[in-house]
């Protein structure tokens, strides 16, 4: 996860952030991730993926916690302004008289203006393809890897995108006083469903039908989610890997 000002790197069982301070300074901080539900996770296939979100989630108030410095993509003013006037707009676009399929469609589209707002921010799209050039360095031995990564999550959107409008679109035509939980329900399949998607092109990266799905999240890495680098941002990437790795290789 790319910070304003730094990097939070996810392993198996341990997570290591690294953020730059206002005068320069580097801080860094490592620790044990939360486990909600790791048998459901483990037998479950379709319930892992909303599982691991609500852990990465769920370990953000830790890294705050161990950091104060940390600077998350969601807290400028103007992303929180958007993500409050998205759902707005996304409940309006659902009782309007457009078609169920066109009103999520819209919904869906509105939806993305939170994250498109943070990627205008300073840093955060060089602190992004920081991430990916540190992790996919490591990952090739050494070898300088580029600033888009195979299991970046820009590679849910595609998938998540085409089921949640088919989850919500089920759910605009069901009887009123169930539309809300069968909308969450299918939210929350649609989400499951997508990570098994993501889990089986990373998995299987020299098939052609990975390569296909796995391209519009490339492109949104290339031309939109990441940027290149500088020296010192890198520097504080690879001091959060080396955080998290410093505590995964012991149980490794």
């Amino acid at each position: 996860m790319a910070l304003q000002n730094g990097v939070l790197v996810h392993g198996p069982t341990a997570w290591g952030c690294a953020v730059r301070g206002e005068n320069g300074q580097l801080f860094v901080a490592s620790g044990r991730k939360p486990q909600l539900a790791p048998l459901a996770r483990k037998k479950l296939p379709i319930l892992r993926g909303p599982i691991a979100i609500a852990e990465a989630f769920a370990l953000l108030p830790t890294v705050r916690r161990s950091i104060p410095q940390a600077r998350f993509p969601f807290e400028q003013p103007s992303v929180l302004g958007a993500i409050f006037g998205t759902a707005l707009a996304a409940r309006l676009l659902r009782r309007s008289r457009l078609s169920a399929g066109t009103r999520e469609l819209a919904a869906a589209g509105v939806a993305f203006m939170p994250a498109a707002l943070a990627l205008r921010g300073p840093n955060l799209a060089e602190y992004h393809g920081a991430e990916h050039i540190s992790i996919g360095t490591y990952e090739n031995g050494g070898e300088p890897a580029p600033k888009e990564h195979p299991r970046c999550g820009s590679q849910l959107i595609a998938p998540m995108v085409a089921t949640t409008l088919v989850a919500n679109v089920v759910a605009a035509k069901a009887p009123p006083g169930t539309r809300s939980i069968t909308r969450l329900l299918g939210t929350a399949g649609a989400i499951g469903g997508s990570v098994e998607v993501f889990s089986w092109v990373a998995r299987n990266p020299d098939r052609r039908l990975a390569r296909v799905l796995a391209r519009p999240g490339f492109e949104i890495q290339r031309h939109l989610s990441t940027a290149q680098p500088s020296g010192e941002q890198l520097e504080v990437a690879n001091a959060a890997r080396d955080a998290c790795l410093a505590l995964e290789r012991p149980a490794a």
